[in-house]
């Protein structure tokens, strides 16, 4: 699923959970999908979205470390 769907979903937005993503590794479930040319889209595999869910938690529990 890609970044925007995902951020529709889990009602945030998707400017803040890129951000918050940046934290992941391929081994959390983040992937990245690559079209014709050199543009790829954020996207995430079902443990990746958990891996997430997790990560926002944390995030509005300590807003003091989000980077916006």
């Amino acid at each position: 699923m890609t970044i925007a769907r995902v951020a529709i979903e889990l009602g945030v937005d998707e400017d803040w959970l890129s951000n918050i993503a940046g934290e992941m590794e391929p081994e959390d479930g983040l992937i990245w999908v690559y079209g014709p040319g050199d543009d790829g889209v954020m996207a995430f595999s079902d443990d990746g979205i958990e891996c997430l869910q997790d990560l926002i938690e944390i995030n509005k529990a300590h807003p003091e470390t989000n980077q916006e």
